[in-house]
């Protein structure tokens, strides 16, 4: 849709954007940028609903080319949120028009909302830069000679006033962190190996001024990741554990965020096949940790907190050959516990074990935080509309759920209740990898994981299965996937 973004003056911008709340009419500043009538004249047209996200056009007969009238929604109940979907709509509208420079006059609109404190113009400006960003996500990389391909060009945007151009600074490169994850998801698996992935995390490394470190080979097993092992070791793809980590220029002595991300590359189901159609978009099992590396760029290009974090992405693919690991197999971690395989579709958790295990040990964590497309089940449980949260420490659920509010990636909280933990009981480890019983599925998850967490470290697992893809247009999501968690974690980092 754009290619690139630029906040700033333009000495003449193609295009105004003006607001409009439902069932008001023009604002006093807006009619003052109203030199023909014309904006006045579209807002009495059927469509000027100034319903939330509606878009009408007014074509002035001088100055600006058009002028796309936004609708705000219900002026008594406007919540700023709202801004990023409407900033999808006017993304759609503004490419459709060609324009590659606009300019916002809402300050009018929403003034006396700015006066009560109910929205600020950084607040307005973050959430319509997200907006613009997510919508123009797109992914042609693979496309061949059969298809023509279309160039996107750069938008220039600006505002009337200073700090709504730093909140569309902000929300632009929340979306552009939240777009590497994306692009990250729908690489195909015969290019997005655990090698490559771990290259990608590199690159980003350098970019960012963060470390990268990789683990694998030798070092997997010099570090006894026995997950990451068994779990790839059907696949010429080798396993990796990849350390991104983010030191900030003061506060260094603080203790870690640290985040493990699922980055299953491509999961088959192993010996536990997939069975009809269950084994298309695979590819995106690695979600994820798609999700921890959008986080970790906007945590080092936006945010810049004052701590320490750190990302462990378990890679591996799950594929199928006679070095396979298999039902009934016992795998032994570093901590210990020891695991009794009953499906080797249940790998996710296996990988992300020892990812716990090195957080734990190694990091010395302020908390850590788990993310994965783990089970079908909360799919069933929560639908699309939020991700399973998991916590052992109400302050640590608190900080997710009030950023999941900030950022549009929502999360509800699910139990964890010793009965649960009695689920995975092996009769011959200590513990299995899926339960023989479907109850209870997402729950049992965690209740896995959390044998993986020691006793006093604050923890959270949040299990995106439901909402890291859609498969119609939502808001400023066209199908595909979402890049759910980079904005998350990134806002869940801002609040510590």
């Amino acid at each position: 849709m754009f290619s690139s973004f630029k906040v700033g003056s333009r000495s003449k911008p193609k295009a105004l954007v003006v607001g409009l709340f439902k069932g008001q009419s023009l604002d006093a500043d807006t009619k003052k940028l109203d030199t023909d009538g014309s904006i006045l004249a579209a807002t009495k047209r059927a469509e000027a609903t100034g319903d939330a996200g509606t878009i009408t056009q007014a074509f002035p007969s001088k100055g600006y080319e058009r002028v796309f009238i936004l609708g705000l929604g219900d002026k008594s109940s406007f919540d700023v949120a709202s801004l990023r979907n409407a900033g999808g709509a006017l993304g759609r509208a503004i490419s459709a028009a060609q324009i590659t420079s606009v300019e916002f006059g809402l300050s009018g609109a929403m003034g006396k909302l700015s006066k009560s404190n109910k929205v600020q113009p950084f607040q307005a400006g973050a959430m319509l830069g997200e907006g613009l960003g997510l919508v123009s996500w797109s992914y042609d990389d693979l496309r061949g000679t059969a298809t023509e391909v279309k160039k996107h060009p750069a938008l220039t945007v600006t505002g009337s006033h200073t700090k709504f151009d730093d909140g569309l600074k902000r929300g632009l490169g929340m979306a552009d962190g939240t777009n590497l994850a994306r692009t990250l998801s729908q690489t195909p698996p015969n290019i997005a190996t655990p090698m490559w992935i771990a290259n990608e995390c590199k690159k980003l490394a350098r970019k960012t001024g963060m470390k990268c470190s990789v683990f694998s080979g030798k070092k997997l097993k010099d570090e006894r990741l026995n997950g990451l092992i068994n779990v790839g070791q059907a696949s010429e793809n080798q396993p990796c554990m990849i350390r991104l980590e983010y030191t900030p220029k003061s506060g260094k002595s603080k203790a870690p965020i640290v985040i493990v991300g699922k980055t299953m590359s491509y999961d088959s189901g192993g010996l536990s096949i997939k069975v009809g159609g269950g084994m298309v978009g695979m590819k995106r099992d690695k979600d994820g940790g798609c999700g921890a590396i959008g986080a970790m760029q906007i945590i080092a290009e936006v945010i810049k907190p004052n701590r320490p974090v750190i990302a462990l992405l378990t890679a591996a693919e799950n594929s199928i050959s006679d070095e396979a690991y298999r039902p009934d197999d016992v795998i032994e971690f570093r901590n210990g516990v020891t695991v009794e395989i009953t499906n080797t579709d249940a790998e996710g958790r296996l990988v992300m074990a020892d990812g716990l295990c090195w957080a734990c040990e190694k990091e010395k964590p302020e908390f850590v935080v788990d993310i994965a497309t783990l089970t079908g089940g909360v799919v069933v449980a929560l639908g699309s509309t939020y991700a399973g949260c998991w916590s052992n420490d109400d302050s640590v659920f608190e900080k997710f759920n009030d950023a999941g509010i900030a950022s549009g990636e929502r999360v509800w909280r699910m139990p964890l209740d010793p009965e649960y933990k009695a689920l995975m009981k092996s009769p011959i480890a200590d513990i299995v990898n899926s339960a023989p019983v479907r109850e209870a599925h997402p729950i049992q998850g965690a209740a896995f994981l959390e044998h993986f967490v020691e006793e006093g470290v604050k923890w959270a697992h949040v299990d995106i299965a439901g909402t890291h893809v859609v498969k119609s247009t939502k808001g400023p999501f066209n199908p595909g996937p979402t890049g759910f968690g980079a904005r998350l974690l990134a806002e869940v980092v801002e609040r510590c």
